[in-house]
């Protein structure tokens, strides 16, 4: 009897102790969720203060990088668009270029005027023609390195950089063209404006001549069902429009044209080359491409080499031992938010894209 008891007893205590730890249980499950809810609750406000530190950690170092960073390398990415910035521009070279040397500008990608405003716009023909022309006005820019990689561009872009340079030399001061991966037609139009041009001898230059380029969508638009109606002054109007094939005398005007322009590049080679005999210029002026190597055997740039070899012919013609290149530096924070940003403004310019596509182009391009 006593033992049924003592059983019994025993039963009831190991209940009791499964109950309680049971309750312990509870109570440690209610604790963590309660903890969880209040950690959603502050999660908004963590996401804010991490977001605010992002910002206020970018300020900052992008203040430094304009402290530290504020040279005369700045010349070369700052952009002029209108009078009261070409002023203000001009305050800044005055005070970023109190170090000699010779000033670094780089052409890069297709020479033209683009139709952003934004970020862009500081690779613009006109930007680029303005910034040369003002650094040949500075007293501490004793020479002017070009830095060229572009297949060309549209001929006026062409004309007015290669207009610049030689405004530049009109100062009594050297330019060297330094050619990169590619230097052709405009880009090699823009390097005979300088004093020598230097290549590797893997750089793809020359193709001198003109293309334009006009498109005829009028197959395209009778599937989808578009008609256009043109109301114009002259029959001449609409030349070169996508919407119908040319004319046979549409294309003796637009050849006449294009002899023009190709004219005008054959001159400035020419000019810019004067050994070269004027009956092997006319062979080879036909639009070929060359390497850098069979460029300098035929005349058309002066040596092989890179940036040092530019730097010894810029000691040379100025006439400043060990001159610095003045130059923004490779991974110019400003420079690459440029670049992405432009990237952006190409992609959401939807409609520019179609507008270029459209319409004819001449041009000094190289392209395939």
């Amino acid at each position: 009897m006593e033992d049924n008891n003592q059983n019994i007893t025993q039963e009831q205590e190991q209940k009791e102790k499964l109950d309680s730890q049971e309750t312990e249980t509870k109570e440690e499950i209610k604790s963590a969720e309660s903890a969880l809810n209040r950690k959603d609750e502050n999660l908004p406000v963590k996401i804010w203060l991490g977001l605010l530190t992002t910002v206020f950690s970018i300020s900052m170092l992008s203040g430094l990088y304009i402290i530290f960073n504020g040279s005369a390398a700045r010349v070369h990415t700052e952009t002029v668009s209108s009078e009261k910035d070409e002023k203000k521009t001009a305050a800044l070279l005055k005070i970023a270029t109190r170090e000699e040397g010779a000033a670094v500008v780089k052409i890069y990608g297709t020479i033209q005027e683009t139709t952003n405003s934004g970020f862009s716009a500081r690779q613009n023909a006109s930007s680029i023609s303005k910034r040369i022309r003002t650094l040949a006005d500075k007293k501490e820019i004793k020479a002017l390195l070009v830095d060229i990689n572009s297949p060309g561009g549209t001929i006026g872009a062409v004309q007015d950089i290669y207009s610049s340079i030689l405004y530049f030399r009109s100062k009594r001061k050297p330019v060297v063209a330094l050619l990169r991966d590619v230097a052709a037609s405009g880009g090699f139009y823009v390097a005979a404006a300088a004093d020598k041009i230097i290549a590797q001898p893997g750089t793809i230059t020359g193709s001198i001549g003109v293309i334009m380029q006009a498109n005829n969508f009028e197959g395209l638009f009778e599937k989808i069902g578009i008609k256009f109606v043109p109301l114009k002054s002259g029959k001449y109007k609409d030349i070169g429009a996508s919407y119908r094939p040319m004319t046979e005398e549409e294309i003796v005007l637009l050849q006449e044209m294009i002899n023009d322009s190709y004219q005008q590049f054959y001159n400035a080679i020419k000019t810019a080359r004067p050994h070269i005999d004027d009956a092997v210029l006319q062979i080879y002026a036909d639009g070929r491409i060359f390497t850098g190597a069979r460029a300098k055997a035929l005349g058309l740039i002066d040596d092989l080499g890179g940036e040092e070899k530019a730097k010894e012919y810029l000691e040379t013609m100025s006439g400043v031992k060990n001159i610095k290149l003045l130059a923004p530096r490779s991974n110019n924070f400003f420079d690459t938010f440029a670049l992405s940003m432009s990237g952006m403004e190409n992609k959401l310019g939807f409609m520019n894209s179609i507008e270029e596509l459209s319409a004819p182009r001449v041009a000094y391009l190289w392209t395939y």
